[in-house]
């Protein structure tokens, strides 16, 4: 996949997972509302926080993943990956912070509409949570965000695909 094609399809995740109402993690400001989707709701991960493989996934060239990475507005660090998946957007947040056992309210926004919200709890084992969801792939540029607030500590991604 050329730059110019993976830049495109980067644009228009972000604005698909905005108009979807995607919360962002990263710094930023509070408000996600609180919606339980225990089946998607995930603790712990396999990548380290800043361990984005470079957007590529890794050694597969073939692979249409776009990683961002981030440090949140305290100690916790954020990942936001898109990729897509049967005709959609697979977008996963996450957040780490290291503390078993915390209560973190998320949003996912796509194009500037919320998708979903909810609230997680990081996992005894990485004092982490995912949260994953597929969204429509919308022609053009897709811009996704993903926003965690724990105590006035926030977390936002954003990203376009």
């Amino acid at each position: 996949m050329n730059s110019t094609t993976r830049l495109a399809r980067s644009l228009a995740v972000g604005v698909a997972l905005a108009g979807l109402g995607v919360a962002t993690v990263g710094v930023g400001t509070a408000g996600a509302a609180q919606v339980d989707h225990p089946s998607s709701l995930r603790g712990g991960d396999d990548d380290a926080p800043g361990d984005d493989h470079g957007g590529h996934g890794g050694d597969d060239n073939d692979d249409d993943r776009v990683i961002r990475t981030g440090s949140c507005s305290g100690s916790a660090d954020w990942k936001l990956k898109v990729k897509t998946d049967d005709g959609r957007l697979e977008v996963e947040g996450e957040v780490d912070s290291n503390v078993a056992g915390q209560r973190w309210r998320w949003s996912l926004r796509h194009n500037g509409s919320v998708s979903d919200r909810g609230v997680a709890t990081t996992t005894a084992r990485s004092g982490s949570f995912e949260v994953e969801r597929k969204v429509v792939d919308l022609a053009g540029a897709d811009t996704l965000v993903f926003r965690a607030v724990r105590d006035g500590q926030v977390c936002r991604g954003s990203l376009s695909y």
